[in-house]
């Protein structure tokens, strides 16, 4: 086939097929700006509906993908693909390609379990797998986390479904476990009466909610007082730093001493 007999073939091939490539192109440019469109105003809707922070990312992530499937057969008809035919190819690629994601298949349903029960929601702080942080979205894949040094964790989904998780802020309230060591010749009686008048002046600590002052502990080098009080959330790290504060201040105060490991050392001569 010489270049004579090439030319009207490539002639014609361009006449039949370079407005359809170029509508699919437009239609493609078109589309996926409409569908960015429409998946930022049901965004605005679910926050205008004061929707569960939560389930809002991972809906918007399904309109999205949901409307770019269809923007891909619509340009697929536009060929000259029967819609039927190419959604029977889509569903076996889509098999496949879920044996070979068994994975993310399984993070997906955690994902859609998560949001079911709600186990946690966003702006909660939970523990899981090891880690602890701020709960900042729950997408379809993974949750992530804020720890308190502002790092960002990502956990897979199938993983925080398959393990415990501790979740320190649903009750609205938290509670503190301390432990205080003073001296063992200093009085019981008079260090949980200063311990109890330090608590009871400390801002935001829920004292209707009951607290413990207890000698826990008779340690090595030291009576051990167990204090426990509770808090709001919101409060939960400003009442710790204002009682530590003014807790080692009246027991210097009062004469309390708080040990510390010392090492005597004899020299022989």
């Amino acid at each position: 086939m010489d270049l004579n007999e090439i030319l009207p073939l490539i002639q014609g091939f361009i006449a039949q097929y370079a407005m359809k490539v170029i509508g699919a192109i437009v239609t493609l440019i078109i589309g996926f700006r409409i569908i960015g469109w429409i998946t930022g105003v049901a965004k605005k809707n679910m926050e205008k509906r004061e929707m569960d922070p939560s389930i809002r990312p991972f809906l918007a992530s399904i309109i999205n993908i949901g409307f770019k499937v269809l923007l891909l057969l619509s340009v697929a008809s536009m060929f000259g693909i029967e819609v039927t035919s190419f959604v029977a190819v889509f569903s076996a690629m889509a098999f496949a390609i879920g044996l070979a994601l068994q994975g993310n298949l399984a993070n997906f349903a955690s994902g859609v379990l998560i949001l079911t029960f709600k186990p946690f929601k966003v702006g909660d702080f939970i523990q899981a797998q090891g880690h602890a942080g701020t709960v900042q979205s729950i997408q379809i894949f993974q949750t992530v986390l804020q720890a308190l040094d502002q790092r960002h964790i990502i956990i897979p989904n199938a993983q925080l479904t398959s393990g415990p998780i501790e979740n320190f802020t649903v009750t609205g309230k938290r509670r503190h476990d301390l432990t205080l060591g003073v001296s063992y010749d200093d009085d019981i009686d008079k260090t949980r009466e200063i311990i109890e008048r330090v608590l009871k002046a400390t801002p935001d600590v829920e004292l209707e909610d009951g607290y413990d002052i207890f000698l826990k502990e008779l340690g090595a080098s030291s009576l051990n007082f167990a204090v426990r009080f509770v808090c709001t959330n919101e409060n939960y790290w400003p009442a710790f730093k204002h009682f530590m504060v003014h807790i080692k201040k009246a027991f210097d105060a009062e004469g309390i001493n708080i040990p510390y490991p010392q090492m005597d050392v004899h020299v022989k001569k």
